[in-house]
């Protein structure tokens, strides 16, 4: 790719207003969520437990999201509005990237324009407040589109450097980026790229980075016998090759309503350009360089970029998952849309100035509505429906309960280990304070957080909940059993409709090794 002038067809710089559109976004969803909601999704909880400790991998996913949460909670504690908070921050990073891409062929209006319409996708917006490995991942998806696009066509070393740390990053926040690298293949073998010697220094550089920054959880996945990769292989695995075609269609008609705030966005800028050309007697056809849909302006390397990068992952992925028969969750599909807002290019038309004000109007109002409506379905009218939603789980009620059930029996005695699943035994951790953690389901290898046996020494509570999860693991429930001391304890989901939570709860004895004075407060 021939490197060319940066693009500077207008000369005010709105960087600025980019960093206050996505200021806007992060302060409006976290508010909102962090006011409507009492407990965090099933996500954000997770990673608020396995931030309990610096690991170089979990059983379920790569560390990275993880290493960020250790960090947030470290200066924050673990409130609820912190889950929110991160994943929005993580998608709006995402989106400065888009805007940082879409600056090396666009001017900054048309960039703009590019971050303003990819910005209302579901999973930029509503699904940016859930902090899981799929959100974290979008801000190094974006990165990594950026500057593989610099790369391929500065040729610069720096880039191709940088790539490969991103890229490295990206996999330890999930292993479904190398979707991601086939499609930078597909391109590069399209282009012709590979025919240049600098392209195979570059990619040796981004190798030997990517390879520097990954190997502490390589080795890791080796001493731990590759536990995230049975955990994905088993996540794909349908009972039927009809199931799996039913789950086909039901990811894409999910991916298409994820996407359709996009739709109505342009649909909107559309009905608001002709009511406006109709008012002032205005002819499209009378002023051809108008006319002309932005995209025209783009050369056919640019296009060909756009193209290859941003449809090989969900077109690849439905045709693996049609051919092999595998299971397809709809939020998998996160990353996979980043450059989908650079298509309006092909439909928006028009002076630039006009076009960009409109937008902004419109995809403000549409950013409040969703965060507005998100809010209040989740929060007000959730809780007086009754509803058994994660986000009216009356967390700091089952906490204080289950803290007086421990002061009770072990007055005097910090509560310093839960054990439960990961949602009930996360939602009384979070509110118990910072020194209780969670030993998931009497799984050792699932709490890798825990120095075992010695942190039970000083005794342990036991909790589990047939409405909220159903019957426990067996390890739990052996332990359940062989306490002593044990009872059971009521809770509203919400209001008076819902159902009631039920609280069954054991005591783990202190044993004589305790030194509670020894141990950190």
């Amino acid at each position: 790719m021939r490197a060319r002038p940066h693009p500077l067809a207008i000369r005010r710089n709105l960087g600025s207003q980019v960093i206050l559109y996505l200021l806007f976004m992060i302060v409006l969803w976290s508010v909102l969520t962090g006011l409507s909601h009492k407990a965090p999704d099933l996500d954000g909880m997770e990673e608020l437990v396995w931030a309990a400790s610096f690991e170089l991998g979990y059983p379920k996913h790569p560390p990275f999201p993880s290493w960020i949460m250790a960090a947030l909670t470290s200066v924050f504690g673990r409130p609820v509005w912190l889950t929110f908070a991160a994943g929005m921050t993580a998608s709006t990073l995402g989106l400065w990237f888009i805007w940082k891409l879409a600056c090396e062929f666009l001017n900054q209006r048309r960039a703009f324009i590019v971050l303003l319409i990819s910005s209302v996708s579901i999973y930029f917006s509503l699904r940016g407040t859930i902090f899981n490995h799929n959100t974290a991942q979008l801000w190094s998806v974006t990165a990594a589109i950026w500057l593989f696009y610099r790369a391929a066509r500065l040729q610069r070393l720096s880039s191709w450097f940088w790539l490969g740390a991103v890229a490295a990053l990206s996999t330890m926040t999930k292993y479904s980026v190398v979707i991601l690298f086939a499609a930078f293949f597909l391109y590069l073998l399209r282009s012709g790229a590979f025919a240049r010697r600098q392209t195979w220094q570059g990619l040796g550089l981004a190798l030997v980075a990517y390879a520097a920054v990954l190997s502490p959880h390589l080795y890791w996945l080796v001493a731990h016998d590759f536990a995230p990769f049975r955990y994905m292989d088993g996540s794909l695995e349908t009972s039927t090759r009809w199931q799996a075609y039913k789950e086909l269609l039901s990811f894409v008609l999910d991916q298409l309503a994820r996407l359709s705030p996009m739709i109505v966005a342009l649909a909107a800028l559309k009905i608001w350009n002709r009511r406006s050309s109709h008012r002032v007697n205005y002819d499209p056809g009378a002023d051809v360089r108008q006319a002309r849909r932005y995209a025209n302006a783009l050369d056919s390397a640019d296009r060909q970029f756009l193209l290859w990068v941003g449809l090989t992952p969900f077109l690849s992925t439905v045709l693996v998952s049609a051919v092999l028969g595998t299971r397809l969750v709809a939020s998998w599909a996160t990353t996979f849309f980043v450059l989908y807002g650079f298509f309006a290019l092909w439909v928006i038309h028009g002076r630039e100035r006009v076009q960009l004000r409109r937008l902004a109007v419109i995809v403000i109002v549409l950013q409040v509505l969703m965060a507005a409506g998100y809010a209040l379905a989740r929060g007000p009218l959730a809780w007086h429906a009754g509803r058994d939603s994660r986000s009216t789980f009356p967390g700091p009620e089952v906490s204080a309960q289950m803290q007086q059930v421990w002061n009770e029996h072990m007055p005097g005695k910090p509560l310093r280990v839960v054990i439960s699943d990961t949602w009930l035994g996360g939602n009384i951790a979070v509110h118990a304070g910072p020194q209780t953690q969670v030993f998931i389901d009497a799984d050792p290898a699932s709490s890798p957080w825990l120095n075992l046996p010695g942190d039970l020494d000083c005794g342990a509570l036991i909790v589990y909940s047939l409405e909220t999860r159903g019957p426990p693991q067996p390890a739990l429930a052996a332990l359940y059993e062989q306490a002593s001391v044990k009872g059971l304890r009521e809770q509203r989901w919400s209001s008076e409709r819902s159902p009631v939570i039920d609280l069954h709860w054991a005591i783990l004895p202190e044993r004589a090794a305790c030194d509670a004075q020894a141990r950190p407060q």
